[in-house]
């Protein structure tokens, strides 16, 4: 993630978790579909990747009530937001972009049972988010489990216009002002967007199984794979 994706971050820290509602129109179903496969895991040590201001994290916590939550992004002040959202339900928060060696030595007790991310990956470009699926995946305890709430792009120009402008008319439906949906736009203009069929296809060449898109609207879809047992 460039420096400038990080400061364009920073800038909307104390609101982003508003904004995301009137500009993620499908935001119960995409997030509750993340957080459904990771309560059906029951995991007890989770990575948030990109975690932001810990929206993602704040409902696994609400759903996992026994997990470890360890998170990680580039802006310092969405963290120290996450930090105010999370209070004790925190383990630990680093300051890192998603092209830096995650952090699962020895001292962090071994890998995951589970690493997710919302709206965070689309910032690399495919050769970045190819590395990262590799990295997850060796992150992962056997059995562990990738869940990714991403913004994508349609596999043709025509279905990517159509996600465009799906994405607008339902933020505007529910109140995105033109202030909001201008400064999201430029918020845009640092994504990498990818096709779903291409993620999961890259899932597959780094090991992952059970590989599946489990919810798709539009720019918005949860992808998810499994480090075989």
């Amino acid at each position: 993630m460039t420096n400038n994706t990080t400061a364009a971050f920073d800038a909307h820290a104390n609101e982003y978790d508003a904004l995301r509602r009137r500009l993620v129109p499908c935001f119960d179903a995409f997030y509750g579909a993340a957080v459904a496969l990771v309560a059906d895991l029951g995991p007890q040590r989770v990575l948030d990747l990109g975690a932001g201001t810990g929206l993602l994290a704040s409902m696994i916590a609400s759903a996992c009530p026994d997990a470890e939550l360890h998170l990680l992004d580039g802006s310092a002040r969405m963290l120290d937001q996450a930090r105010a959202t999370l209070g004790d339900r925190l383990t630990d928060a680093h300051v890192a972009d998603l092209e830096d060696p995650l952090p699962v030595g020895a001292e962090d007790g071994g890998p995951f049972c589970a690493i997710v991310s919302a709206l965070a990956i689309h910032h690399l470009d495919d050769a970045g988010k190819r590395a990262l699926m590799v990295r997850i995946h060796d992150g992962l305890r056997p059995g562990g489990l990738f869940v990714n709430a991403e913004q994508v792009a349609g596999s043709t120009p025509v279905l990517n216009a159509r996600y465009r402008a799906q994405h607008e008319a339902q933020a505007r439906a529910l109140g995105a002002t033109d202030a909001e949906w201008d400064a999201a736009v430029q918020r845009m203009s640092h994504d990498r967007c990818s096709p779903v069929e291409d993620q999961l296809r890259w899932l597959r060449e780094a090991g992952f199984t059970d590989v599946d898109c489990v919810f798709s609207d539009g720019r918005f879809a949860v992808l998810s794979g499994r480090r075989p047992a």
